[in-house]
């Protein structure tokens, strides 16, 4: 059996980031999971720059969870830089953010995001909305294969 695939949560909140890993461990999904707690260290992760550059420890992720609102290179430019990548748009990567603006949920899609999920404000309801992503994503959708 293999290994499961590495998730990217992408997201500046500490408060945000405990609350879907709990979500995460209490639906049991057991894929490891990396922290990036900004577009900028989210990028330099995926292409072993900054302070990811003498990183052995950095591997595709087989789903990105990005968030929206955060400082400096915010999740939609994130979003715009890796889906005009031909390396990187194949990451599936689902919006989790608390905007419900449709301005943010048209451009998302548009920019090639493959899912757009408003961040629940309770972590029942965040344990939910993890609970139907990880039966779809992990359950029913085939992902790309890593190099792993």
């Amino acid at each position: 059996m293999s290994k499961p695939g590495l998730i990217l949560l992408v997201d500046d909140n500490p408060d945000d980031y405990e609350a879907a890993l709990r979500s995460l461990r209490k639906n049991h999904l057991l894929n490891p999971v990396h922290w990036c707690k900004s577009g900028q260290e989210a990028h330099d992760y995926l292409y072993n720059e900054g302070e990811y550059k003498e990183s052995s420890d950095t591997h595709r992720p087989v789903l990105m969870l990005l968030d929206l609102n955060m400082p400096g290179i915010d999740g939609r430019q994130l979003l715009r830089q890796l889906k005009s990548d031909p390396k990187m748009q194949s990451i599936p990567t689902v919006i989790l953010t608390t905007s419900n603006d449709p301005k943010d949920v048209e451009d998302c899609y548009a920019l090639g995001a493959s899912t757009f999920i408003q961040k629940p404000v309770d972590f029942d309801g965040l344990t939910q909305a993890i609970k139907t992503m990880k039966d779809y994503w992990f359950g029913i959708a085939i992902l790309p294969q890593t190099d792993e």
